[in-house]
């Protein structure tokens, strides 16, 4: 009997010797998770639809005339719920990125990976998008077997042939849609409408990347998580032992037995050594069904703990829940928990982790809020035209000729008006700046004359003020070039 119980023992720690996606020869074990159904999936079919409704409709939504997100990255300009982004705003974006990781890290820290199995585009394409089809057309998990073990015949190449066709088709639309949140939906209508022989580039990097994305989802599927997703990683050092996770509950579980053997104990009068476990064992509520192994999309047992592979994507949950009701036992055995409120009954959210992350992220975002709030609605750029030197002009004057940038963030055309405050002198249009239309930028270019009292030296520091009516826009600085031997006091 002894024998038994090792056996079983060894059993249910074989999970740490290998991924349960790879098999005793090193090969690819493929997963065939059975459909979910429950509470959480429901819930989770709802967001998702809330999800891929706001990303198929996103590019198609503007706010004053500006898509809803905009990342061109090629054009160096960024449009986040309307508010565009230039390289000037460097700084802010940076800020906002910031803020955005540590909360990642805090969201991590308090709920675990939450967002993998609620909100990860990996999660929702592949679980309620591609999976879903492939339940359509091959069938539940035992159907999808009995397919790829059948010999090649006219049904297995239609369902193969179909799927295949399907999910390739799908991954060039999401392609494209991905592709209007870097050009915009104008100019990808426009590359859609032409012929062609005219983007021939740009049809053949879809194509390539239609087909990893295909790739992805037909094939790599849940080893995306496993091997590349940068966040399954560092899940390990974000977590502890009150991060809320997706838990089995072994105290209540354990001793796991299965219904059956239940049965011979209550009603053939067999021992407990009979059945392989030791005199004092006391049944838990874990009848051992496997039911959350089968429904699990990356093929791990949760009952050995909070494990790397685990999106959380709640399929166990639902699956445990459902076997609850049906042996007459309360729901929970599987639960949103953590590993002190299982093993002490202690759920403990606000740690000292916890509040330090909060106070960095409130100092981040408070940051970020002022300024994005003291962002100024223009920016100026006034540099003296380059490889030029000064010009000598009758009457003891000389004059230098600058380019000037301006840079609307509003949405609204600006008329500019440039004017020379520091010192005295005059400027001269060589087609300069008049008007800013709204999101965009003017350039022009101007000659500012100065008499030689007015020079401090070699170079002399020039102020200008930029004006809209009779607003004062923002102050803008510049040099002048003078002869080297003239200084005034």
């Amino acid at each position: 009997m002894a024998k038994q119980q090792d056996e079983r023992r060894i059993d249910q720690q074989s999970f740490r010797d290998h991924l349960s996606t790879v098999n005793e020869e090193g090969k690819r074990n493929w997963i065939y998770p059975k459909k979910p159904s429950g509470r959480f999936y429901t819930a989770r079919n709802i967001v998702a639809v809330l999800l891929l409704a706001f990303f198929f409709s996103g590019p198609f939504i503007t706010i004053n005339g500006n898509p809803l997100l905009l990342l061109n990255i090629l054009e160096r300009k960024f449009v986040i719920f309307g508010v565009t982004f230039w390289p000037q705003d460097l700084h802010l974006l940076l800020f906002g990125m910031l803020t955005f990781i540590l909360f990642i890290v805090l969201f991590t820290a308090v709920f675990g990976r939450l967002f993998c199995g609620w909100a990860c585009p990996q999660t929702i394409f592949m679980e309620m998008v591609f999976r879903r089809i492939e339940y359509w057309i091959e069938g539940d998990s035992v159907a999808q077997i009995r397919l790829n073990k059948q010999d090649w015949n006219f049904e297995k190449i239609r369902k193969k042939v179909s799927k295949h066709a399907v999910f390739f088709g799908l991954a060039f639309l999401i392609s494209n849609m991905f592709l209007a949140y870097i050009i915009g939906k104008d100019q990808l209508f426009e590359i859609i409408t032409d012929p062609p022989s005219e983007h021939a580039g740009g049809l053949a990097a879809m194509i390539i990347f239609s087909t990893v994305f295909y790739g992805v989802f037909a094939f790599m599927r849940e080893q995306v998580c496993h091997f590349v997703c940068p966040y399954g990683r560092m899940q390990s050092v974000m977590l502890d032992n009150n991060s809320i996770n997706v838990m089995y509950d072994y105290v209540r579980g354990e001793e796991r037995a299965t219904v059956r053997d239940r049965y011979q104990l209550e009603n053939r009068k067999a021992t407990l050594e009979d059945l392989g476990f030791s005199a004092d064992s006391e049944f838990g509520d874990c009848i051992d069904c496997y039911q959350c192994v089968k429904v699990c999309p990356m093929g791990i047992d949760i009952r050995n703990g909070t494990q790397l592979e685990c999106v959380h994507c709640t399929a166990c949950i639902d699956a445990c829940d459902s076997v609850m009701d049906k042996i007459d036992k309360p729901r929970g055995l599987i639960r949103y928990s953590s590993e002190n409120a299982i093993r002490e009954g202690n759920q403990k959210v606000l740690t000292p982790r916890v509040a330090g992350y909060s106070g960095i992220l409130l100092v981040l975002l408070t940051t970020f809020i002022t300024l994005l709030t003291l962002r100024p609605d223009t920016e100026t750029t006034i540099l003296r035209e380059p490889g030029t030197l000064y010009q000598e002009l009758p009457g003891d004057r000389y004059s230098n000729i600058y380019n000037v940038k301006v840079l609307n963030k509003t949405f609204e055309d600006i008329p500019v008006d440039i004017r020379l405050v520091a010192p005295e002198g005059n400027i001269v249009s060589l087609g300069s700046v008049d008007m800013v239309e709204s999101q965009n930028s003017a350039e022009g270019r101007f000659m500012v004359q100065l008499s030689a009292e007015e020079l401090t030296g070699p170079q002399t520091e020039l102020t200008f003020e930029v004006y809209s009516g009779d607003e004062k826009l923002e102050t803008v600085t510049s040099g002048f070039l003078g002869p080297a031997n003239i200084y005034n006091e």
